[in-house]
Order: C-alpha cells, then sequence, then structure tokens
C-alpha cells in the first residue's frame, strides 16, 4: 500500500533536523494569534497579535491567554477555552472557539510550504503535517502507544517504507480534531518506526473541501 506522499519521506527528514530557534504560532479565528518566540527561566515569551514579546509564568493572563504550563523549548495555553500546546518550529493554524461544531479551518504554510500545525486524536494532542498523497493518517507506534491507541488490536497490513517492507496496523480512530472541527470514526496506519509528526491523509482529508489558496489551505467540511 502507499503509506506517504511523494515529498512526505524527504520531509519528515528535514523536520527532524529542523532549527528550534523558529517562531510557532496559533491562530485563533484567524484575528487572533499567539506565537511562542522564547522561553526565559520559567517564563514563555509570547506574541499575542503581532504586539511586542511578553513574558508569562504559569497562571498568568494576558489578552485573553492563560499560561497553563512552561516547559524547556514548549508552553500550554489556554485560548477562548481551548488548551494549545505551542512548540517551536510548529506552523500556525486557524482554529475557532471552544466546541468540535465547527465546519472550517484554515491552515497556514511554514516556511517549507508544509501545512503543519497542532490537533487532537481522541482528546489526546497531536502534531500533525498535512499530505495528500497519504492514503490514510499515518502515526508512528510512539506516538500510538502516547494516544493510548490499542493498535496491536488492529488489522495488520505490510507496508513499503524507505527501508524496506514492515509490518502496520490498519485501526479506526475515534476522532480527530483540528480547532474546533471535528471528524469521527477516522481510519489510520500504525508504522513501526517513530515520526517526528503524524500525517494527516486522505481518510481524513476526505470529509472536507479542500481550497489552497497560496500560503493558506481551508478546510471545509462536507
Amino acid at each position: 500500500m502507499q503509506l506517504f506522499g511523494r515529498h512526505a519521506l524527504r520531509f519528515l527528514a528535514a523536520v527532524a533536523i529542523c532549527s528550534s530557534g523558529s517562531l510557532l504560532g496559533v491562530t485563533v479565528q484567524a484575528e487572533q494569534a499567539v506565537a511562542l518566540s522564547g522561553i526565559l527561566g520559567s517564563k514563555a515569551l509570547l506574541v499575542i497579535d503581532g504586539n511586542p514579546p511578553h513574558s508569562m509564568a504559569a497562571g498568568e493572563v494576558h489578552q485573553g491567554v492563560k499560561v497553563l504550563s512552561v516547559g524547556r523549548d514548549d508552553a500550554v495555553v489556554e485560548v477562548n477555552g481551548q488548551r494549545r500546546n505551542l512548540r517551536l518550529g510548529e506552523a500556525p493554524v486557524s482554529v475557532g472557539r471552544q466546541g468540535g461544531s465547527g465546519r472550517r479551518v484554515t491552515l497556514l504554510a511554514d516556511g517549507r510550504g508544509h501545512f503543519v500545525g497542532s490537533g487532537t486524536i481522541s482528546g489526546r494532542s497531536m502534531d500533525f503535517v498535512v499530505d495528500t498523497g497519504a492514503s490514510t493518517v499515518v502515526i508512528g507506534r510512539p506516538d500510538a502507544e502516547r494516544l493510548g491507541l490499542d493498535y496491536q488490536k488492529g488489522q495488520p497490513v505490510r507496508l513499503s517504507t524507505a527501508n524496506g517492507i514492515a509490518q502496520g496496523w490498519r485501526i479506526k480512530l475515534d476522532s480527530v480534531r483540528i480547532g474546533d472541527v471535528e471528524v469521527f470514526g477516522i481510519e489510520a496506519i500504525v508504522t513501526p518506526q517513530p515520526m517526528p509528526y503524524i500525517l494527516l491523509g486522505n481518510s481524513f482529508l476526505e470529509e472536507f473541501q479542500m481550497t489552497r489558496m497560496n500560503d493558506r489551505m481551508v478546510l471545509e467540511k462536507r
């Protein structure tokens, strides 16, 4: 079976060595943007709506953004009731208000032209890249274990990878959510090797009408 799109393997190799100093942002409702520009001790340096950087410790709130925790190179914030894990090197993603009943999400391309962002699988956070050449959602085994997926009960499949033939598992995901758009019962393949991102393939993308406009990809639920 075709596991990865034509450019995905080169992309996966590239993101594994990408600079950790690049700016990460999450765009909320296409009008509010929250970006992590650095870590200062126990404080996150956030850029909100393009304003000058503002240092915030866990528990602090500024312009509607609340910092929940600060790590070595990431921070967890809450925006409009949504918890977002901000990681250095991740591209912006447009999200709506809390709840999973939305129908439209806009993704912005990163500097390499890839649509990368964050979301949830069955309520647990994940980082993804859109891959229109992949037939399904593709998840590395370490991520599957972190997400609590019982993949070994899935259907065994033979996969053609860069390292030859490998065994994977075909499973059904309870839900996949980006921003306030959530879809259910999505087919996925778990691969034995780790990957820096989860690939959002056509088993997810076919639920949407996709429009590409320069550095923006608009997904509108069918």
